[in-house]
């Protein structure tokens, strides 16, 4: 390409505000930006997630996340592990 060309075809950047030549998305783009926006989070298991707040004993929550490292895992999914297999009786539940 040589330098006339170039600056032909080129010509239409050398203006300020060329966003203002641009048409209105249409609802498919809306859509496909609106998807491209959000961020990925966590995939929805069940009827979703909740976050709350929980207090945990320090060293109990260090041998937590020792684990979660060791088996490549996140610490909410060991706790969510621990609390469907006290739900499902797989381990007794004695308070002291």
């Amino acid at each position: 390409m040589t330098t006339a060309e170039l600056s032909k075809a080129t010509a239409e950047f050398d203006s300020e505000f060329v966003g203002k030549t641009f048409k209105k998305p249409t609802a498919a783009q809306k859509t496909r930006l609106a998807r491209a926006k959000r961020k990925r989070g966590r995939p929805q298991l069940g009827q979703g997630v909740r976050v709350i707040s929980v207090s945990i004993e320090k060293d109990l929550l260090r041998a937590v996340d020792k684990l979660a490292k060791k088996k490549k895992a996140k610490r909410a999914e060991l706790i969510t592990f621990g609390l469907q297999a006290i739900l499902n009786g797989e381990v007794p539940i004695t308070m002291h």
